[in-house]
């Protein structure tokens, strides 16, 4: 599973698929992963956890994901 650094809050995230689980079967298929790439309506995307995923608003836009940092490793949250 490849790595990379959340978007928003710039915590490591594991990347679900590619080829390193070309040939895993079952419980460990690759299908788990601790982010997703989104993609807005203004036209950019973004790598985010699924705790940045959470702290964002409905229609979120690059702004938003600026504004994301990290408080734990379970939450996060948009600045002020």
């Amino acid at each position: 599973m490849a790595t990379d650094s959340c978007d928003g809050c710039g915590r490591s995230v594991s990347l679900a698929g590619g080829i390193a689980n070309i040939w895993t079967f079952g419980e460990d298929d690759g299908s788990d992963g601790t982010a997703m790439t989104l993609e807005f309506e203004d036209g950019t995307s973004h790598l985010l956890c699924y705790p940045c995923i959470g702290a964002l608003p409905d229609d979120p836009t690059a702004a938003d994901v600026d504004r994301l940092e990290q408080v734990d490793e379970e939450t996060s949250r948009l600045a002020e």
